[in-house]
């Protein structure tokens, strides 16, 4: 209890909130070691029905039903029946092979940049695809691997994902770099940007996958029934992916990638958008699923021993996956490739890794491999300028996704069934009961009280609170959100005015690895919610909810309570509002004006905190302000945090009456 105290003291003393603090606080643990217990029970279920496994036939079952799950989860796969207008741009000679810089649409006007390598002699060949690594370089970080591969007689497509190589989505050509800092940032706005529409972002990088085996596939120097799949790190999960989905992939090798769930929950957590599908565990699935998919074909888990994706999850995933693969009576086509060294250093076993295509795809070179670069490290690229943006243009997943959003019809509709709307997209619980209030220390101020609480729910992470109590009658009750706790002259303005004030600590609290300052602090921890089907502003309801059982049995002469919710808390507080009859009054204040500007735009500061799966097929902000309840909103923002003008807010809420805008907060709230 004295550590909650002290972290709450912390943050109330603290005049702003350390974005660039890494270690985790109180919430954050505490919120986390929640979660973790869901996932928990998920991934016991799961072994259980695992370890019951006991024949083909089940093994047949049980691919049909993953499959099913997984293609669901990630909003089906898009249509590929248009041409993918390939064009060659140039052709390199190289010792034993050639290289040929190669741009496809993988979507209409969606465009992915590659290289394929074809070996000298006659084909037909055996072929590869590569997916690069989370790397600024792309398919240039490749060329080596790509270029032993030829050598041994295989044809090689490398190309670069969303966000890394000639294809950053968010390309700043005067620093000649992403303004969002790394490929792991643009991958993670994209993915918060794709969540809103409700198709995640992990079916495009699987599609770009599946493009380029349509490509490689009617290339005249590959036989179709010979194609690999190989990559490491984010490569390594594409290709798991791919494999899994695409049976046209004969064999497979997952590198520094494959692990088990509870192991990865319990050491560096989720690392990506693209590998952290929502509701991907509480569906009752583990990283193995997407391995064991691919079974009977030859498969490769590719692990070094001090890897940040713990080598115990390897070793426990493969160990399940060979008895998985001895249903089909081929435990020999699944083998395990581990070297020394951490995450990516593959060099000590890269020749095994070229033998075991080899092998399984009937190669007629010899597998080696040698430190080889291009002869110019311009030769890679594919675009004049090095970047799609800055030269013969592209789609980007953010302009994709604004398209999308402009073609969905939100189910507007009544109260009732906007609260039902509500429940399903946030995963906030129905059912809150009194949660037990600790005191910890209690105060005295001139005309009023502060009390440090601790509340623990019945179903939900432990939070803490300040309440301020005024000595004289109070007038009504206030339940105030804010990530950067409220400040004394705040606190005291409301108190003095008869408002008895519960200051709460938003469930979540703060400290995580930074992908991008532009994204705030949460898209890892979102990430963790949203495995097990949470998310946190369903998380932040919940407390809500939860502290609104508690005031509601304080007395006051308003009967209801009011809502107050700043920033990032802006979108709980309108919320909660909808689910809870007790909140009748709503204050948002600095708060982002709708969702969809979130898709309209590049760019959108701290969207994963706010970010909810497939909101906007269902609401937007502005429908839940017109709710039946009184709402005050103070400056709204756009996406970069920008103030709206009185004129656009008005028409982005043209349909509720009951909205007042105001364009700073009044000194006195009445």
């Amino acid at each position: 209890m004295r550590r909650a105290a002290a972290a709450l003291a912390i943050l109330l003393c603290s005049p702003a909130w350390a974005l660039d603090n890494p270690g985790p606080d109180a919430a954050r643990q505490t919120a986390s070691a929640y979660l973790d217990g869901l996932a928990e029970k998920a991934l016991a279920s799961r072994s259980t029905a695992v370890a019951a496994l006991s024949s083909k036939a089940d093994a047949d079952r049980r691919q049909a039903e993953v499959r099913s799950k997984i293609l669901k989860l990630i909003g089906g796969l898009p249509d590929r029946s248009a041409p993918l207008n390939a064009k060659v741009m140039a052709v390199h000679a190289e010792n034993g092979f050639k290289f040929e810089t190669v741009v496809f649409e993988s979507l209409p006007g969606y465009r992915v940049t590659t290289n394929l390598f074809v070996p000298d002699g006659k084909g037909p060949f055996p072929a590869v695809i590569v997916s690069p690594g989370h790397s600024p370089s792309g398919k240039e970080g490749d060329y080596r691997f790509a270029a032993n591969f030829a050598r041994a007689g295989f044809v090689v497509l490398a190309y670069d994902i969303v966000g890394e190589g000639e294809r950053w989505q968010h390309y700043d050509a005067d620093l000649n770099v992403s303004r969002l800092e790394r490929p792991t940032a643009e991958h993670s706005l994209v993915a918060y940007q794709s969540l809103l529409v409700g198709k995640p972002v992990v079916r495009y990088f699987i599609n770009d996958a599946m493009r380029g085996i349509d490509y490689l596939a009617g290339r005249p120097e590959v036989d179709p029934q010979r194609i690999g799949a190989y990559g490491c790190s984010g490569g390594g999960a594409v290709t798991a992916y791919l494999a899994a989905l695409d049976p046209r992939v004969k064999a497979a090798a997952s590198a520094c990638f494959v692990t088990t769930m509870q192991q990865l929950l319990t050491s560096v957590g989720p690392q990506e958008g693209e590998q952290s599908t929502p509701g991907f565990t509480a569906a009752g699935l583990d990283l193995a699923d997407w391995v064991e998919l691919a079974a009977p074909r030859p498969y490769a888990i590719v692990s070094t021993t001090e890897d940040m994706f713990p080598f115990a999850g390897a070793k426990a995933a493969q160990e399940e996956a060979k008895r998985f693969w001895k249903l089909y009576g081929a435990e020999d086509k699944l083998v395990w490739i581990t070297g020394p060294g951490p995450h990516g250093a593959l060099t000590p076993i890269a020749a095994d890794i070229i033998a075991f295509f080899a092998k399984n795809l009937n190669a007629t070179g010899t597998p080696a491999f040698t430190e080889l670069r291009p002869a110019d490290p311009a030769d890679v690229r594919v675009t004049p300028t090095g970047q799609l943006s800055t030269s013969i243009g592209s789609e980007t997943v953010q302009s994709l996704m604004a398209a999308e959003a402009r073609a969905l019809a939100p189910e507007k509709s009544k109260a009732k069934s906007l609260a039902d709307a509500v429940r399903a997209v946030t995963a906030a619980q129905p059912k809150h009961s009194v949660p037990a209030v600790q005191v910890v220390k209690t105060e005295t101020r001139s005309g009023y009280r502060l009390q440090t609480l601790h509340f623990t729910p019945a179903d939900g992470p432990a939070y803490d609170a300040v309440l301020a109590r005024p000595d004289g009658v109070v007038k009504g009750r206030l339940l105030y959100l804010d990530r950067a706790p409220a400040t004394r002259a705040k606190l005291e303005k409301l108190v003095k005015s008869g408002w008895l004030t519960l200051a709460v600590t938003p469930v979540g609290g703060s400290g995580e690895e930074i992908k991008a300052h532009v994204l705030g602090d949460y898209t890892l921890f979102a990430l963790r919610a949203m495995l097990v089907n949470r998310t946190v502003t369903g998380l932040r309801i919940d407390q809500a909810e939860s502290a609104a059982q508690w005031l509601s049995r304080e007395k006051a002469e308003r009967s209801g309570i009011a809502l107050y919710g700043v920033s990032s808390l802006g979108p709980t507080a309108l919320h909660a509002a909808v689910l809870d009859k007790r909140f009748d009054l709503v204050v948002v204040e600095n708060a982002l004006a709708a969702f969809r500007l979130a898709v309209d735009q590049p760019i959108t500061r701290n969207l994963p905190e706010i970010a909810l799966p497939g909101v906007l097929a269902k609401y937007d902000l502005p429908d839940l302000m017109a709710a039946p309840r009184r709402v005050l909103v103070i400056n709204p923002v756009d996406p970069v945090g920008r103030s709206i003008g009185r004129a656009a807010f008005e028409k982005l809420v043209a349909n509720a009456p009951n909205v007042t805008w105001l364009a700073y907060a009044p000194d006195d709230l009445k």
